[in-house]
């Protein structure tokens, strides 16, 4: 099994070039954030045409997530237990379904915006009840194979930012971000590429201004954290810079893993 997250920044735009590439790479399930497309847009044709079964939730703006697969999809859940609303609004940031035995999440946090701004205690409360739900259920069956996949919009060390002393009193870095995405790892839940991507400068993200891609000035923030019996099966893992580099891309590159 081929499993992989991607953050496509717009599905509409993008959903020709999405499908080639999980074609390419033989990708049997694709966790999608950012799809900025509400449910009766969704391109549903581009994915059904190439054997895959898709399962999204979005409202557009600058939400929506979605899940593909051609080996299954059933027993789909939108949203989690507890999820907070941000200004009265429940956000289209999180949905999950049964592929091939994995329950995967499609997850895509938000952003929290900048320090002191209500965006970012509802980016904590969001990351807190999430936690609250997978942390239970992998109590309740510790034998669960789960990937929690997304855009986690949390760069957990400093070897994951370009230039910490640039993040200084910035969103993504802080210690309650890196707090909060440390209680998923103390709940036994595995960063599961970092042993295929050691070191510093294996990024996810680069951001489209000031040329950031093109001197590798860029964040790892993309995800799927396993569970202990998923982790077991995973067996190699790379995050696909080439994606990022093609004409009209996303800022986001896509990480896969191989699931054995």
């Amino acid at each position: 099994m081929r499993l992989a997250t991607w953050n496509v920044n717009s599905i509409r735009a993008r959903s020709e070039q999405v499908v080639a590439w999980m074609n390419r790479h033989a990708i049997d399930v694709l966790a999608m954030q950012e799809t900025k497309c509400p449910d009766d847009q969704f391109p549903v044709m581009s994915f059904i045409a190439h054997g895959y079964d898709v399962a999204f939730h979005g409202t557009g703006g600058y939400n929506g997530v979605a899940i593909a697969s051609r080996i299954g999809l059933h027993d789909i859940h939108i949203g989690f237990d507890g999820q907070p609303q941000y200004d009265g609004q429940t956000e289209a940031r999180a949905i999950s379904a049964l592929c091939g035995g994995v329950r995967v999440w499609s997850l895509y946090v938000p952003n929290g915006r900048e320090p002191g701004h209500p965006h970012l205690q509802y980016k904590l409360d969001w990351l807190s009840a999430l936690a609250d739900v997978t942390s239970l259920e992998l109590s309740h069956d510790p034998a669960s194979q789960v990937a929690l996949a997304g855009d986690w919009n949390v760069a957990p060390t400093d070897e994951d930012v370009w230039d910490p002393a640039y993040f200084e009193n910035r969103t993504h870095t802080s210690d309650d971000e890196r707090a909060a995405f440390a209680r998923f790892v103390d709940s036994g839940f595995s960063d599961s590429a970092a042993p295929y991507t050691p070191g510093p400068h294996c990024y996810t993200f680069w951001d489209y201004q000031s040329g950031r891609f093109a001197r590798n000035e860029g964040m790892r923030i993309d995800f799927a954290l396993c569970s202990p019996a998923l982790d077991d099966r995973v067996h190699d893992a790379f995050i696909d810079r080439n994606a990022r580099a093609a004409e009209g891309a996303s800022d986001h590159a896509p990480v896969v893993f191989d699931l054995s």
